[in-house]
């Protein structure tokens, strides 16, 4: 059965672009105009998959994303944020686990379409593993750890490229604020320690086998 994504985004133009994009690969879409009616629309179906812009009105991306991760019958849809705004470290901080990829605007179709088959691909292996775990009888506290764990090293990893990008610390001589530096460095930080501990449970996996 074919994949439906529902597009959210105030800008008509946007939004039809991206649905005849994604009709093209092979996507069913649910075309929502604003976060009011991407909330309403979520009510009575369930997509497999978000694009949800972050610049919109009244509503903006950051609190429709609040709002799907606040219901429970909404919550486990994966969510992929797009934006011609800069994504600030803060928000990077704050969001990180509630999406599943970030893309800049302007969209780039091969990246869009990408990131969307990574986001497919990597639950599908999650759902995967997780079984094989539970098969092996591992906790089900560490499996639900482990996946979490999957996601957001991904999540995570894609956040500090777009942000080692927007603070122009890939540009030489260009000067970085310390707030952006040391926001970067944690994230790198968090990173490290999630690889650490995702490799202390594939190793508790890699022993009941």
């Amino acid at each position: 059965m074919n994949k439906t994504i529902m597009i959210v985004d105030d800008s008509p133009y946007i939004v039809d672009g991206l649905v005849a994009l994604l009709k093209r690969r092979g996507y069913q879409t649910i075309a929502a105009h604003g976060g009011d009616e991407c909330l309403t629309l979520l009510s009575t179906t369930k997509p497999d998959l978000i694009l949800l812009d972050i610049m919109m009105e009244p509503m903006d991306g950051w609190e429709t994303l609040e709002r799907i991760k606040d219901n429970s019958a909404m919550k486990d849809i994966p969510v992929l944020m797009f934006s011609a705004k800069k994504i600030t470290p803060d928000e990077a901080q704050e969001h990180s686990m509630s999406i599943d990829e970030f893309v800049s605007k302007p969209v780039n179709p091969a990246q869009l379409l990408e990131s969307i088959e990574r986001i497919f691909e990597r639950r599908k292996d999650v759902a995967m593993e997780a079984l094989l775990a539970k098969d092996a009888g591992l906790d089900p506290k560490t499996i639900e750890e482990y996946s979490s764990l999957r996601k957001n090293i991904e999540v995570d990893k894609n956040l500090l490229l777009v942000l080692r990008a927007s603070s122009g610390m890939e540009t030489p001589g260009k000067q970085v604020s310390e707030s952006d530096r040391a926001a970067i460095l944690k994230l790198e930080e968090k990173i490290k320690v999630n690889e650490t501990r995702l490799k202390e449970i594939n190793e508790q996996f890699t022993e009941k086998i």
